[in-house]
């Protein structure tokens, strides 16, 4: 029996609209040396959606994360076998884009949140800050939504 044949996906926790299929992205992605902690972690404590978790006896062999805003993360259970191509756990870093940030950073520092910088306005505008989640990895949330997409062409 194969991997693909032994995966179970679970429920999402929040349903769907119907019609929210997405155009191709860009899917950052990471893998954990305990991704179900990971997962609860992120979906629990930081507010992502659990889209999708595939399992493969007592590891998570793939995992969709939904930022509520927009975008969305891959993870899985680390596996040594794709070093070549994975990041080991703890070294993964992401920007997460959020109009609450206020409301985000009182939420994660009340919960004991390991805060690796402080919440603070930055002079391009955005307003943000930095933790660390339980396997080390960095991310940085705040309020700015990238340059203007230049023309094509141009």
């Amino acid at each position: 029996m194969n991997t693909t044949e032994n995966m179970n996906a679970t429920e999402n926790q929040q349903p769907q609209p119907s019609g929210t299929n997405r155009a191709p992205d860009v899917w950052p992605s990471l893998q954990a040396n305990d991704a179900h902690a990971l997962i609860d972690f992120l979906v629990g404590t930081v507010g992502f959606l659990r889209t999708a978790v595939y399992e493969d006896g007592d590891r998570v062999a793939h995992a969709e994360l939904d930022w509520p805003e927009g975008g969305a993360i891959m993870l899985g259970s680390y596996d040594e076998k794709s070093q070549e191509w994975c990041l080991k756990p703890g070294t993964f870093g992401a920007y997460v884009v959020t109009d609450h940030v206020d409301d985000l950073y009182q939420r994660l520092t009340t919960a004991g949140v390991k805060i690796i910088r402080e919440i603070e306005d930055q002079p391009y505008g955005s307003r943000e800050f930095g933790i660390a989640d339980p396997e080390g990895n960095k991310w940085s949330f705040g309020t700015y939504r990238g340059a203007p997409r230049p023309e094509r062409g141009a």
